[in-house]
């Protein structure tokens, strides 16, 4: 029974978690590391930023896991769920960047050298097991995922993936534009008239099958009858 009640906590948590409406999700910065994004215009600077903001909540993963404290599983998830975010806008500046054709060699060395470390704390925590796993484990997995794919982003040529974008971008333009295409169609084809009544009356009347004239003629008799009647 204790086994089967731990399973079906995460998914009580998971229903009760998709009943949230969009807009109260958290933001994954505080206000006061938005305001020094906001001030980090430069990519490289931006992204060794995002990098200190990740390492923080890294390390307060590991203070928070290091000791059993009642209702830390809530915190534990809080963090890894503003980690992945924190991941995902790494790789979008880096995304820009690249797009803007903004060398960003020191920033995205020094993601990847980051990452390596990230990616092992997460995975001795998966590794460990902690009791209350299974109430993070969730949030747990999608920052393994994030970082690994981040990791791989960050080791790819930068060359290669700005092409990449670049094309991507252009699919995405020309998909627009064929769409609203598309509905400008249906829209001119609405609002073209309909044409003459009168005509159209008209061609109704023609597609009516023809109606046999009235006839005096008794069934099987010819007019040729009425002219040389029978003697």
């Amino acid at each position: 029974m204790k086994h089967w009640f731990v399973r079906l906590v995460p998914i009580c948590l998971l229903a009760a978690v998709s009943s949230v409406p969009a807009f109260a999700q958290r933001d994954f910065l505080t206000p006061d590391e938005v305001d020094k994004v906001r001030e980090a215009q430069e990519p490289n600077a931006r992204l060794r930023l995002y990098l200190l903001f990740a390492r923080q909540r890294m390390d307060q993963l590991q203070q928070l896991l290091a000791k059993e404290k009642k209702g830390r599983s809530i915190l534990a998830r809080e963090l890894l769920e503003d980690y992945a975010g924190i991941i995902d806008a790494i790789d979008s500046v880096s995304d820009d960047a690249l797009k803007r054709k903004v060398d960003i060699a020191l920033g995205v060395s020094a993601v990847g050298d980051a990452e390596k470390r990230f990616l092992a704390q997460l995975r001795k925590v998966q590794e460990a097991a902690p009791s209350d796993l299974d109430l993070f484990h969730v949030a747990l997995q999608e920052a393994i995922a994030a970082t690994s794919d981040s990791m791989e982003l960050a080791g790819s040529d930068t060359d290669k993936r700005a092409m990449e974008l670049a094309a991507k971008d252009e699919a995405e333009k020309k998909e627009s534009e064929r769409i609203i295409a598309a509905e400008d169609s249906k829209g001119k084809s609405a609002e073209a008239p309909a044409g003459d009544p009168k005509t159209a009356d008209a061609k109704t009347a023609d597609d009516k099958p023809k109606r046999k004239p009235p006839t005096l003629l008794r069934p099987g008799e010819k007019l040729e009858d009425l002219d040389h009647p029978a003697k």
